[in-house]
């Protein structure tokens, strides 16, 4: 039976029960923002874990912003994973993919600007690393994410989200030491179809629920 969530803080309030074993150890949570950031600020909170931000964004096809060709990660080097059956599909020139990295690389950096202030994001290493959105549909994000967080040696890599098709968390198994999701979908629609509220998390939101979060590392 399909699930709809009210909105992501009771997605988040659910898959936290799913998470509660990690209570306890050495965990960080972090978001995709920006509708990641609800769902992983209730995680966080029941597993009394720090809250960070994971800035990717996704590449999206030109004319058609929300089909996603790739995704590009924050960190140094910044990670770039393109989806191969979409690339293949719309053959973009490596001008278009390197214009529309830009892109997404300017407003990372915005963001990153608004959301950390200067402050240096947390570390993963030898903690159990939880990686939240509030559901996946290609997976790139989520992918780019979790690679950039495996380069710094985290004790466990998880991806944690309310609502994916089975084929993407099938594609995502080889990158995270373990996948929790609540529903996963065959014949998937979009991420807001299994949410009553799916507005736009707004950049406000975003910086008032980290103000509230423990980000001390």
């Amino acid at each position: 039976m399909t699930l709809r969530y009210a909105d992501r803080a009771e997605a988040g309030r659910l898959l936290a029960q799913s998470l509660a074993r990690h209570r306890g150890e050495p965990c960080v949570v972090y978001a995709l923002p920006r509708g990641g950031v609800p769902v992983a600020a209730e995680i966080a909170r029941s597993l009394h874990a720090p809250l960070d931000l994971m800035l990717v964004r996704k590449i999206g096809v030109p004319n058609q912003p929300e089909l996603a060709m790739g995704a590009l990660a924050d960190g140094d080097p910044p990670v770039v994973v393109l989806n191969d059956d979409i690339v293949a599909a719309i053959s973009p020139s490596a001008a278009v993919i390197a214009a529309a990295t830009a892109r997404e690389s300017a407003e990372i950096a915005r963001r990153r600007a608004i959301y950390l202030g200067g402050r240096r994001p947390l570390s993963a290493a030898d903690r159990v690393t939880i990686v939240v959105d509030d559901g996946l549909a290609t997976g790139a994000t989520a992918r780019a994410a979790l690679r950039t967080l495996r380069r710094q040696k985290p004790r466990r890599l998880i991806l944690a989200v309310p609502v994916a098709p089975a084929e993407t968390l099938a594609a995502l198994k080889p990158e995270a030491d373990e996948l929790v999701c609540l529903q996963v979908v065959e014949g998937f629609i979009a991420v807001g179809a299994y949410y009553g509220d799916f507005r736009q998390v707004s950049d406000d939101e975003v910086t008032q629920i980290l103000a509230g979060a423990t980000v001390a590392d």
